[in-house]
């Protein structure tokens, strides 16, 4: 009998809990916390969270090789399957119009993606502090959380890093989730008044054709010049063809719905799996969420700066504003621009604007993503 209560006992939760995993269900939870109370990018938060709370339940072994969460890792994320879908679904919701409208605007999404390329060698650099042994591969992987794009750094990890991928994932979303907090106090610090209340003409109307005709460009160039980066390129394309070719809605609707929302919430549990104690808690994962926010916070200066540049050449017809939407964040970003840019002045609409940007942060942190993968991969 007493043997029997003690193998009973040893088979409970309580029994098993360790502070690690205790630390981590308290984290985890704060993620679903914010995900519900704050609105901080819920649609992923909270299945993060939700599978961080699982992978850290004592003997269910969900998050293992075998568990749920663990064959939805296996499957989805180590393959890239997931991260490849979503881009197909952002490419069949997004508008490539605004930066049709007006191509300059490009420049401004490359310019933002200089913060993953400084964070890189950040990351070799923090190697110098005792406790941090970041390869070149881990470098490259959290360095790309400065393209603030989610899809674009599980990828990335999970072919490089994905040890990290835990850390990766929660600090890309994290970021992208505190947009408005992060981004006004480096625009205002780095514009004048006179600059952040400038208006910018009316675009110009793009035909069907410009758009259907995109995306078959942007892959064919990509095909060409670096094909490291096609996977992402080229599901974003296609998602963007089914939207712009008019011909075939009801796939289109399936990409930007179903599709995305099905992929969504398998590649949050997954990507939960990671938030083990084990793998979390430890010194490498300060340095990422502190390096995340180095590569965001540089991304979107050199995107602003680079809007100084096109405001001073273009005799003031180019608000530097916008110039932060190149980070990517679709489409948060190109809304605190538009904030901001209200705020100097009522009558200043830059959302449209700041949507080309916006989308060329997400062409651009393929392309820096595919770099990453030809150099480091």
């Amino acid at each position: 009998m007493e043997q029997g209560l003690i193998q009973l006992w040893a088979s409970t939760g309580i029994a098993n809990f360790t502070i690690g995993s205790v630390v981590m269900i308290i984290i985890s939870s704060l993620l679903i916390y914010l995900a519900i109370a704050k609105g901080f990018e819920p649609l992923l938060l909270l299945p993060i969270g939700f599978g961080g709370v699982l992978a850290n339940i004592p003997i269910a072994e969900i998050a293992g090789p075998e568990g749920l969460l663990g064959i939805l890792y296996h499957s989805g994320i180590e393959t890239g399957v997931f991260p490849l879908l979503i881009f197909m679904g952002v490419g069949a919701m997004t508008d490539f119009g605004p930066l049709l409208a007006r191509p300059s605007l490009m420049i401004l999404g490359a310019a933002a993606q200089f913060g993953i390329f400084v964070t890189l060698f950040g990351a070799i650099a923090m190697n110098m502090i005792p406790g941090m042994e970041f390869s070149m591969a881990d470098a490259a992987a959290i360095a790309i959380i400065g393209g603030a794009d989610g899809p674009t750094a599980i990828y990335v990890a999970s072919r490089l890093a994905p040890d990290l991928l835990g850390a990766i994932a929660v600090a890309a979303y994290s970021y992208m989730a505190l947009v408005p907090i992060i981004q006004p106090p480096i625009m205002k610090l780095l514009t004048t008044e006179k600059e952040r209340a400038t208006k910018m003409s009316v675009l110009r109307h793009v035909s069907k054709l410009e758009k259907i005709l995109f995306p078959l460009t942007l892959l064919l160039i990509t095909i060409l010049l670096l094909p490291s980066a096609t996977p992402l390129v080229g599901m974003l394309c296609f998602g963007n063809l089914l939207k712009e070719c008019g011909v075939v809605d009801r796939l289109s609707k399936t990409a930007q719905g179903e599709l995305i929302n099905i992929v969504t919430i398998f590649l949050g549990l997954a990507v939960g799996s990671k938030l083990a104690a084990d793998k979390f808690l430890n010194i490498e994962t300060i340095g990422i969420l502190v390096l995340g926010m180095v590569a965001f916070s540089i991304g979107t200066a050199a995107g602003l700066l680079m809007g100084k540049v096109m405001y001073r050449m273009t005799g003031g017809a180019v608000n530097p504003l916008i110039g932060s939407a190149g980070v990517s964040a679709v489409p948060m970003a190109a809304r605190v621009a538009n904030k901001v840019g209200l705020e100097a002045n009522p009558q200043n609409f830059l959302l449209m604007h700041a949507m080309g940007p916006n989308v060329a942060g997400v062409i651009g942190s393929a392309v820096a993503a595919g770099v990453l993968l030809a150099i480091v991969g």
